[in-house]
């Protein structure tokens, strides 16, 4: 798969992780956990570790390597300021996966997410081999739901108590992209 790093934005660099990348993830899921909490589960103090990770780094690259996860990192001037993930990837009929991401707080307003989702959508597309992907946000998330839509997702529905968000089982707006009607590679 074709899918080094590029630059997404001025300076701000998409590039697969790797579990070398744990000492600024770490540091950026630090500077950015007040304001990622009201979206994200709840994490153990271990997250926000070196060490933790560096042990969810190196299970993402296990999935990668299954062809069920692609980790990748926004950078800019060595720093990480936001994720993005396929996870969940499956082929044969089906050919789907589920996309999440963050931008550091910092980093808002730049058009981050946007490129980034657009670019990894080509790269599911195109080097993964998907059909199709699917993204949910909170329903006042609508930060979120812009950059779905601009990126061509469609709401699909609502779905109740979908995540465990903040210490809450949370409804989620459900949103999906068809990237293409072409015959599965089975």
């Amino acid at each position: 798969m074709d899918i080094g790093s590029e630059e997404i934005a001025d300076g701000v660099i998409l590039r697969l992780a790797e579990p070398a990348d744990a000492p600024a993830l770490c540091t950026a899921y630090v500077e950015n956990r007040k304001y990622l909490e009201p979206w994200e589960p709840r994490r153990p103090e271990s997250f926000f570790t070196v060490a933790g990770q560096a042990q969810r780094l190196e299970e993402q690259e296990r999935q990668y390597a299954d062809g069920r996860l692609v980790p990748w990192l926004f950078e800019s001037g060595g720093r990480i300021v936001g994720a993005i993930t396929l996870s969940g990837i499956a082929m044969g009929p089906f050919c789907s996966s589920y996309l999440g991401y963050w931008v550091a707080e910092n980093q808002q307003g730049r058009g981050l997410a946007t490129a980034a989702v657009e670019r990894v959508c080509r790269i599911a597309r195109d080097e993964v081999g998907l059909h199709r992907i699917e993204a949910t946000t909170l329903l006042e998330n609508t930060g979120s739901q812009r950059v779905l839509e601009k990126c061509g997702f469609e709401a699909i529905g609502m779905a109740p108590r979908y995540l465990h968000i903040n210490g809450q089982w949370r409804d989620h707006r459900m949103f999906q992209r068809v990237l293409h009607d072409d015959h599965p590679v089975l």
